[in-house]
C-alpha cells in the first residue's frame, strides 16, 4: 500500500495504490473520494477490495495534492466548481484511471470504478463519459445529470447502492437517473433505513442527513462483491 503522485495538465494529485498479494496481474478498482477529498474511508474500502476481494484498488484524486476539506464550507469550495464543470471533472477522472491502469501488476484490460457521495456523482460521469471501464458503481451518490453530456451512451455497466431516505438525491432523482440510464445495465438496491454516507464510518449528523449504518455498509459492499466478480470473471 502506498501513496503516490502523478500528474494531469501538469498539476500534481495524490492517489493511494494497493495490491493483493501473490497476484502477478490483478484486475483494478478506481475509487472516486467523497465531498471533502481522498481520505480515510477511501483508503479504508481500498483495504477492502484488496484484502477481501482479491482485485488492486487506486483511489483518486480530482482536487490536487494537499487540498483536501473538513469543514461543511471547505468542501463546498472544493467541490462545487467541478460539480458545475462536468467536463473539467470527467477529465480528472480520466487521468486517475489512467493512472490506476499504469500501476506494475494491474490487468489494465479488466477495470472498473466505485465512488461515494461525489465520488458516486463521479463515477456516474465515468460511464456518461464512456470512460474505459467493464463497470461502475455508486454509493450514497449524487444523481445529477452532467450537462455537457445530455444523452449519454452508456456502455459500462452500472451498480447503485441507494439510502433510500438520503436527503439529497430524492425518489424523484431516482426515477429521473432510471430515465437517463435507459437501455444501458444498471441496477439499483435501495436500503430503507439509510440516508446519505452510510458507508462513511464516523458520519453521525443526522440533522444533514449524514449518518453511518452498518447493516447498509456491509450489504452493499456484498453486492459490490458479486458485482465485481461479474465483470472481471
Amino acid at each position: 500500500m502506498s501513496a503516490l503522485d502523478y500528474e494531469i495538465d501538469g498539476q500534481t494529485y495524490e492517489g493511494y495504490f494497493v495490491k493483493p498479494a501473490g497476484v502477478a496481474k490483478a484486475p483494478v478498482v478506481a475509487i472516486a473520494h467523497a465531498w471533502g477529498g481522498l481520505g480515510d474511508n477511501e483508503k479504508q474500502k481500498a483495504e477492502i477490495i484488496s484484502r477481501e476481494f482479491g482485485y488492486a484498488a487506486f483511489a483518486m484524486d480530482v482536487y490536487g495534492k494537499g487540498k483536501r476539506g473538513v469543514s461543511v464550507e471547505e468542501c463546498q469550495a472544493l467541490m462545487n466548481p467541478l460539480v458545475g464543470n462536468r467536463a473539467e471533472l470527467q477529465k480528472r477522472l480520466a487521468g486517475g484511471l489512467a493512472a490506476a491502469k499504469s500501476q506494475v501488476g494491474v490487468d489494465a484490460s479488466k477495470a472498473a470504478a466505485i465512488g461515494f457521495c461525489f465520488g458516486g456523482l463521479s463515477v456516474l460521469d465515468m460511464a456518461r463519459a464512456g470512460h474505459d471501464l467493464l463497470g461502475v458503481a455508486a454509493f450514497h451518490g449524487l444523481f445529477r445529470p452532467a450537462e455537457n453530456i445530455p444523452q449519454p451512451k452508456i456502455k459500462a455497466k452500472v451498480l447503485i447502492e441507494h439510502g433510500w431516505l438520503d436527503p439529497m438525491a430524492t425518489p424523484q432523482d431516482v426515477l429521473a437517473i432510471a430515465r437517463e440510464f435507459d437501455g444501458a445495465d444498471w441496477q439499483l438496491h435501495a436500503h430503507g433505513k439509510a440516508v446519505h454516507a452510510f458507508t462513511t464510518l464516523g458520519a453521525n449528523n443526522a440533522a444533514m442527513g449524514t449518518v453511518y449504518d452498518a447493516d447498509a455498509d456491509r450489504r452493499s459492499f456484498a453486492y459490490l462483491k458479486t458485482f465485481l466478480a461479474e465483470l472481471f470473471g
